[in-house]
């Protein structure tokens, strides 16, 4: 029996020298993103995510869980269970976490102020060369 790396390093090379499109994070085989093309005919998954995973996230089923956990405390306890989802939103669900960086908010008078600073930075560049 092979090992899981060995085993994680053949699979990695079947996709690479298939028609898939692969790309190692780190030049490492630990992680990677593979781009699988569906048949043309397939559905659209936004869908999926537009419509599917709202409906999921506000009307969970707690008789069909994922986290078995959750459900159970959902069903014995409401308030705890959405006392425990506002914990967890707090902790793990914040821009940054996503890698979105929040914008700095600025004024109208700041802005304002960067377009009426006439330093001649274009007169000073000159021209392109062609």
């Amino acid at each position: 029996m092979s090992s899981p790396s060995k085993r994680r390093e053949m699979d990695l090379m079947k996709l690479m020298m298939s028609d898939y499109k692969v790309e190692m994070v780190n030049d490492g085989m630990q992680e990677f993103f593979v781009e699988f093309r569906g048949p043309n005919e397939s559905m659209d998954l936004v869908n999926v995510f537009e419509v599917f995973l709202p409906q999921l996230l506000l009307y969970p089923n707690p008789s069909d869980p994922l986290n078995g956990d959750a459900a159970a405390l959902m069903m014995r306890d409401r308030p705890a269970y959405e006392q425990k989802v506002k914990e967890y939103c707090e902790k793990y669900a914040k821009p940054e976490d996503a890698g979105v960086i929040p914008e700095d908010e600025s004024s109208d008078e700041e802005l304002s102020d960067e377009d009426n600073d006439n330093s001649g930075d274009e007169e000073i560049m000159g021209k392109p060369d062609p």
